[in-house]
């Protein structure tokens, strides 16, 4: 093979008996069968991988080591945290089915108990997609999980088991990603980019469970490497094109070849439609965005936009006949079909985001009801609060979780807001709208995600995890050009979110602890808004001052 070689295995394979061995101590049934299954798993993790960073790394703007320890670092790390939390979960947490079982994630265990239900029975895999197991709604994850149970251990449900194929599939996305991102925008960004992609809490926990994210993520990254390496081969033919300062010495010197790419794409819409036909759908769009605004006179090629169509249907059918399983929808048509499904799910969540909190409840009451959406969607884009996080009652081990988590997105989100500023100010003007047209469809996901959400602090960073991959695009290349520019305006967004973060904590602190005078909501909400209004009118003054 042309990335990997027999000498590979003189490590590999002692290496994954041992790993195997010491996973299969950990899991109920018989010791040898699960002993072979976790070997045979890392054994294929650990020879993908390595092939993954040798073709990524075959991009000039690369470096070796840099991939090979982010791609080292996001499997074990994902590993290692959900064998940790497997094991004190049951000791350290809640009195619980899930935290008795070592799951975080209700989904993830609901669904692990039906792949095994479904593998032990004489059913035929494809039954997944039936009505009967509807935990999974739209079967793919389900019938994956299945097939592993049933062939790899047909004794006992081991659990570990799927969450290491998760691990494996989270961190083969990196290289996608990098050698992408190199090939577009360059390696800084690739390097900022794929760390951010690799060590993302939110990422790293999801990346260690049976859930759809961390295969939707990988998804996202052959889907994103196949649309540039061929986007770019055609602009390259185009003698008009107006590309960055980088793009021709890599065009000249990549490997790839035009059929990898549709190959690529096609895997990972593939995938998508299997696991999350949403996901599939949106990613079409962004896609079909990103060439718009690339061409140079807002044309894209008409079989193009017929590919893009027939997919899009294909994935409406789909994702129609899987939220209306039970025919209790109605609508007809799909497009009926999803505007029911969509109309209660805002029903729902307007009365989960109502119902899961006193203080909030109390809050609608007192708000006028077209207050009550938008406030629902804002409190959903600060989840998980990472004051919340600091102050609530709750186990050690839960509230490290917690922290974890919501500092992640704390840290993330500034990144995303003055993503819009590097998009305004960085390459060619085709490199602008692309970035601008990238920042309105990640923050277009993230608040629709807050909208589906309900307002829950574990709903709502999972669905916004979805496509982490676009989010972690916009924090790489904000952050090279943070340090290339080290414009004001990012000081002051920090500042920003510190006056929220200290304000909100105090307000928290208050309610559990009676530490300080306490604020009613409403002057909490104005006291920020009026700090922010200091810094932002301060920041302008300062600058035209300087200016003057």
């Amino acid at each position: 093979m042309k990335y990997f070689n027999l000498r590979d295995l003189l490590w590999i394979a002692p290496l994954s008996l041992v790993l195997g061995a010491g996973m299969s101590a950990l899991q109920p049934g018989d010791w040898v069968i699960g002993w072979l299954a976790f070997s045979f798993l890392f054994l294929l993790s650990f020879s993908l991988l390595l092939a993954a960073v040798r073709w990524g790394a075959s991009t000039p703007l690369s470096a070796n080591q840099a991939l090979l320890w982010m791609v080292a670092i996001a499997f074990l790390l994902r590993l290692a945290i959900s064998v940790g939390v497997y094991v004190v979960l049951p000791v350290g947490g809640y009195d619980e089915p899930d935290d008795n079982a070592g799951y975080i994630f209700t989904d993830a265990h609901r669904r692990d108990n039906q792949s095994w239900e479904l593998a032990s029975s004489e059913s035929r895999i494809v039954n997944a997609f039936s009505q009967k197991y509807a935990y999974d709604q739209y079967g793919g994850l389900l019938a994956f999980g299945a097939l592993v149970y049933r062939y790899l251990s047909p004794d006992v449900q081991r659990p570990l088991l799927l969450v290491l194929l998760s691990a494996f599939i989270a961190a083969l996305g990196i290289p996608f990603l990098w050698k992408a991102a190199s090939l577009q925008w360059g390696g800084k960004v690739a390097l900022a980019a794929g760390w951010i992609f690799a060590l993302y809490p939110e990422s790293v926990l999801l990346g260690g469970a049976a859930m759809r994210e961390p295969y939707l993520m990988t998804f996202s990254a052959f889907i994103l490497w196949g649309f540039v390496s061929w986007h770019f081969r055609a602009e390259r033919s185009d003698p008009n094109g107006e590309r960055s300062r980088h793009l021709p010495d890599l065009l000249s010197k990549s490997r790839a070849v035009p059929g990898s790419a549709w190959v690529w794409l096609g895997l990972g819409l593939l995938g998508m439609l299997l696991v999350s036909p949403p996901t599939a759908l949106v990613t079409l769009v962004i896609l079909a965005g990103w060439m718009f605004f690339s061409s140079g006179k807002g044309q894209v090629p008409w079989w193009v936009i017929a590919a893009v169509l027939v997919i899009f249907a294909a994935g409406l059918f789909l994702l129609s006949s899987a939220i209306n399983r039970e025919g209790t929808l109605g609508g007809g048509t799909p497009v009926g079909i999803l505007g029911s499904f969509m109309r209660e799910v805002n029903k729902w969540g307007l009365h989960q985001f109502e119902s899961g909190s006193g203080w909030v409840q109390k809050l609608f009451d007192a708000m006028p009801a077209w207050l009550r959406l938008p406030f629902m969607i804002a409190y959903g884009v600060f989840q998980p609060v990472l004051p919340a996080a600091l102050v609530e009652p709750t186990t050690p081990i839960w509230r490290v979780i917690g922290i974890l988590r919501a500092a992640g997105w704390y840290a993330l989100l500034p990144a995303l807001l003055f993503a819009a500023l590097t998009g305004a100010g960085s390459g060619s003007a085709r490199d602008r709208k692309v970035w601008l047209w990238l920042w309105a469809a990640a923050w277009g996901w993230v608040l629709f995600t807050a909208l589906r959400g309900g307002g829950d602090q574990w709903d709502n960073p999972r669905y916004r995890a979805i496509l982490f991959l676009w989010q972690a695009l916009l924090a790489g290349q904000a952050w090279v050009w943070w340090r290339e520019t080290r414009n004001a305006w990012v000081t002051r967004v920090l500042l920003g979110e510190l006056v929220f973060l200290a304000v909100f904590s105090q307000w928290y602190a208050s309610r559990y602890f009676h530490w300080g005078g306490q604020m009613d909501f409403g002057g909490m909400v104005g006291l920020i808004l009026g700090l922010w209004a200091v810094i932002g009118v301060g920041g302008w003054w300062w600058d035209r001052r300087r200016r003057a």
